[in-house]
């Protein structure tokens, strides 16, 4: 069995400033035990790296959130494919 370890030989990104977009479905059964997006966009405020997380309410962990944001989420993208 292969596990991932941290690696502190890693570089730094030295790319183009990212522009992250999350949804999120607040009745997500991974939410409160597995997923914490809160603590990801702490982790990218202090790497000064920009996101942006949408809660969305009444919406869980199924093809049905993913297929109703999906064209916001290849519109961000496309922004970036010049």
């Amino acid at each position: 069995m292969v596990y991932f370890r941290y690696r502190v030989d890693w570089v730094m990104y030295s790319g183009p400033p990212l522009d992250i977009l999350i949804d999120q479905g607040k009745a997500d059964n991974f939410l409160a035990e597995q997923l914490y997006p809160d603590n990801f966009v702490q982790a990218c405020a202090e790497g000064k790296t920009t996101v942006t997380l949408r809660k969305q309410e009444d919406y869980d962990h199924s093809y049905f959130f993913i297929a109703t944001f999906v064209e916001d989420h290849l519109n961000h993208l496309a922004k970036y494919l010049k």
